[in-house]
């Protein structure tokens, strides 16, 4: 079993930053690929970043694309997203995902543990 718990959100203003973590439980972390996904209200949810078990490969959603970044720290079971020049439309509540695979993916279904999620609001 894996336990994701993230960190990190709140209300920024339009241009500002955050930093996401997510805390992972699991003595395999260093085998897992992790994604971000976030999801606003009336929207379905939507890709946003993952990285593959090393660190080496990271994939990110078009509309976040120079703006966020994912990393990891194995050492600490943790996956971070940086996230600046926030927009309002970034607004969502942000959750993080281990897959129990290495490579890192873009598709939600491929992901086998979930975290509770963190509320990101940026106002205009």
């Amino acid at each position: 079993q894996v336990q994701l718990v993230e960190s990190g959100g709140g209300l920024v203003q339009a241009g500002g930053s955050l930093r996401l973590s997510c805390a992972a439980s699991g003595r395999t972390f260093s085998v897992y690929a992790m994604g971000w996904f976030r999801q606003a209200p009336g929207k379905e949810r939507e890709f946003v970043a993952a990285i593959n078990w090393s660190g080496g490969s990271t994939l990110y959603a078009d509309s976040v694309k120079g703006r966020f970044t994912i990393s990891r720290d194995s050492a600490k079971m943790t996956v971070y997203l940086q996230m600046n020049s926030l927009k309002p439309e970034d607004t969502a509540v942000y959750y993080c995902a281990a897959r129990m695979w290495a490579i890192a993916t873009m598709t939600d279904k491929l992901y086998d543990y979930w975290g509770q999620g963190t509320q990101v609001t940026v106002s205009s």
